[in-house]
């Protein structure tokens, strides 16, 4: 697999919340950021075909449509 390097300029927000993300999920952040590629690749791909993306609360089994914009 060939790998290219970039640079990418996060607010203080966007770092807080990287690391967090990152720590909970005992991930480092580049793993984390792979993954979140992945996730949104998938998504829209799905959205592209028609698909609808829903989350849907256990305990109520009340559904939320996903929006990507």
């Amino acid at each position: 697999m060939d790998r290219r390097q970039m640079t990418l300029m996060l607010s203080d927000k966007e770092m807080t919340l990287l690391d967090q993300l990152a720590a909970s999920r005992g991930m480092s952040k580049t793993a984390l950021v792979r993954q979140a590629l992945r996730l949104y690749q998938s998504v829209t791909e799905r959205l592209e075909n028609g698909d609808k993306v829903f989350v849907e609360r256990p305990s109520t089994l009340e559904k939320t449509e996903l929006m990507v914009l």
